[in-house]
Order: C-alpha cells, then sequence, then structure tokens
C-alpha cells in the first residue's frame, strides 16, 4: 500500500516542527534500539542541510487528528550519484505512513538524480534487523541488502582530562584557523577509498559549525598525518561525537588514530560529558571497527543497509 490511511495527508515541514519531530525520532529510537539517537541539531540539519529543500525534498505524515506520525527526507550533501533516505514514524500507529513516504522519496529521488546530472542514480536507506515492517517496506520497493553500519559508544567513566601521551614519533594538537582547507583535504583524501567520499570544502563547511575546540591534527615524526573532528550535536545528552577520524594512509597503522581518539575523549572529559560515540561503516576497508573496539568502545546498535537503482 503506497496510499496513506482515509483521513490521513501529507505536508511539508517547517523549522517550526522541529520539536515535534525531535519527539518523533526520539519515539522511534526508544523503539529500535532502547534510546533516543537523534539531537535537535541533527533534526535542524536534516532539514536544511546541502542540496536538502524542505519544500521539495521532505514530507510530514500527519494522522486524522492531524497528529504528525511520519517524517521523510533525503540526504545527498555534495551532489554526488547517491541519496540516502530516512524515514521515521511513530512506533506502530506511524507504521501506515512508511511505504507512501518511501515512495514519495523514491519519486523526488528520480528527479534529484536528473537535477544533479546523474544518468544513473542510487539510493540507500537504513534498518535496525527488529524493524520488520520498514525491512518489508524496502524489500518489496526493490531494494537489496547491501551492509551493515554500527553505532559505537563507550563511557568516560575514568578518562583522564589529560590525554596519555601518544606512540613516539606522535604529536597531537588542535586544528589553527588557517589550516581548515588542509583539514578537509585529509578527509577527502582518506575517505576515497571508502564507500563515504567527502562532500565539497563548502558543503562541509556549512554543516561543521564554528566550534572547532575538540578538532585535533595528528603528526607522524613532525608530518601531517591525519585528523579528527568532533561534533558537539549530542552534548545536551551529555555526549561527545566524533564526526570524522581520517588518517593518510601512509600513516596508518602507526598509532595515529588511537593518540586522536584518546586526544579526543580526554577533552570530552575535561567538559564533564560522560559518553563518547561515533558511528562506523562495518565494511571500511580500514578496519577502523577494530581500532574503536581497542579504545573501549562498542556498538550501542548495527544497522543494515540497503541500496536499489533509481
Amino acid at each position: 500500500m503506497t496510499h496513506l490511511p482515509a483521513g490521513w495527508r501529507t505536508r511539508r515541514p517547517t523549522l517550526d516542527d522541529i520539536p515535534e519531530l525531535l519527539a518523533l525520532a526520539h519515539a522511534s529510537d526508544i523503539a529500535a534500539v532502547g534510546e533516543p539517537d537523534f539531537t535537535v541539531d541533527e533534526v535542524r540539519e536534516a532539514l536544511t542541510g546541502p542540496n536538502t529543500d524542505m519544500a521539495k525534498d521532505c514530507w510530514l505524515a500527519l494522522d486524522a487528528d492531524g497528529a504528525v506520525v511520519g517524517w521523510a527526507y533525503p540526504n545527498n550533501a555534495d551532489r554526488g550519484d547517491r541519496d540516502f533516505l530516512e524515514v521515521y514514524v511513530w512506533p506502530e500507529r506511524g507504521v501506515p505512513a512508511q511505504r507512501p513516504l518511501l515512495a514519495l522519496l523514491l519519486a523526488r529521488a528520480a528527479e534529484r538524480g536528473a537535477e544533479f546530472g546523474h544518468e544513473a542514480y542510487m539510493v540507500r536507506a537504513g534498518a535496525i534487523p527488529n524493524e520488520k515492517p520498514w525491512i518489508e517496506a524496502l524489500t518489496d520497493a526493490g531494494f537489496t541488502f547491501l551492509k551493515q553500519h554500527a553505532r559505537m559508544t563507550m563511557s568516560l567513566d575514568g578518562v583522564s582530562p589529560v590525554a596519555p601521551e601518544p606512540p613516539a614519533g606522535i604529536t597531537v594538537r588542535p586544528v589553527h584557523a588557517d589550516e581548515l582547507r588542509r583539514f578537509h583535504a585529509t578527509i577527502a583524501e582518506a575517505f576515497a577509498d571508502s564507500d563515504h567520499p567527502a562532500p565539497g570544502y563548502e558543503a562541509w563547511r556549512s554543516v561543521a559549525g564554528d566550534d572547532r575546540s575538540d578538532w585535533f591534527v595528528a603528526f607522524a615524526d613532525g608530518e601531517w598525518a591525519g585528523v579528527l573532528q568532533s561534533s558537539d550535536s549530542a552534548a545536551e545528552e551529555g555526549s561527545g561525537w566524533v564526526k570524522n577520524l581520517a588518517v593518510l594512509r601512509a600513516y596508518r597503522r602507526r598509532g595515529v588514530g588511537e593518540a586522536l581518539l584518546r586526544r579526543a575523549f580526554a577533552a570530552y572529559a575535561a567538559q564533564g560529558l560522560t559518553r563518547a560515540g561515533l558511528g562506523v561503516d562495518l565494511a571500511n576497508p580500514t578496519r577502523a571497527a577494530r581500532l574503536y573496539r581497542a579504545v573501549g568502545m562498542h556498538p550501542m546498535y548495527e544497522a543494515n543497509i540497503y541500496q536499489r537503482q533509481i
């Protein structure tokens, strides 16, 4: 069924809907993984991020009483050949909106692919393994399983606000304001051999924010080797968030990534935060998940990633 129930309707979201959308996302998170995993900044970013137009790309589903029971939006920060589609619904009562919202996103994705100049366009979506109705909706719409992604976390209890000494030859310091283009270029280069190419510099800067107090650069024998970008998006929940960890190929397996993580964890602890988290592609060719486990992180949950071509 790709039609809403009788009396239900859709409309476009506005920034005034942010509190209600956060409540919806939290309800969906709790049902799927047992705790909230969305912040107010992430809601705002989803609505206003690069190449996302609320008036054309996003939908809300309203039930017969006018309550918001579903929210759908795409993400493609760099106008590449792939959209990531997100559909959040209220547990149980919002499920009838899943397939209609997915159908709207798929139709819009075909338009977006053409607008972005791509003859072939891919779409992806994620699902926690226990989200059976959503997985069935994706499968029926032609999606197939691709890989898994993990949300990893760790307690900062006992973590010193002073980072341990890094391995010999490795140094870590905060990034300087005049190094931001090189910082971004490092992320782009490090992720070039992964399935997650970095957006262009302007798109990255538009969502990266101006607080760089927890952004770090690592050097190996005096050479620029890697970077770590933090986000304060989960600070209100007491968590530091590693947005990007990037180590240049020539300096991998020398302790650079671990030194950056340890420095970030110490900074989060110094701010009184109680947890640290990040997301990782379990198919990442650098096997980053092994590093995260080695520093004490563990999966909060794992999500299946599905894909189809438009």
